[in-house]
């Protein structure tokens, strides 16, 4: 996987780095299975996305019974598991995402900050 790009402003001699668009902001959801509980998190993240990130989000879901080899390489340990992938660094959050202002702060986000 390549490093993310950074955005550059040199300006005086200095230089700036500036956050990526939230239409780059790329999250990948991990459950397991047609369960209640795997239904509630893609559900919560439908809201979240929708509600607090106003669709600026590109949101995946992967089932780790069809997709082992995935969830082996993102490490992933427990279902439901929502991996923020850009922009980097990437942060998760386990759980079925009914908490959504909690959700963004655990991947990163702050009020400031969308």
């Amino acid at each position: 996987r390549l490093a993310a790009p950074l955005w550059l402003i040199l300006g005086r001699g200095r230089l700036y780095f500036l956050a990526p668009p939230m239409d780059a902001l790329h999250l990948t959801l991990y459950v397991a299975g047609d369960t209640p509980r795997s239904r509630l998190a893609v559900a919560n993240l439908e809201r979240i996305c929708a509600e607090l990130l106003g669709g600026r989000a590109q949101c995946s879901t992967v089932d780790v019974l069809d997709s082992p080899e995935r969830a082996d390489a993102d490490r992933i340990l427990t279902t439901p598991t929502l991996i923020r992938d850009f922009p980097t660094p990437r942060r998760r959050v386990t759980g079925d995402l009914s908490d959504g202002p909690g959700v963004l702060f655990a991947l990163g986000f702050t009020a400031s900050g969308l």
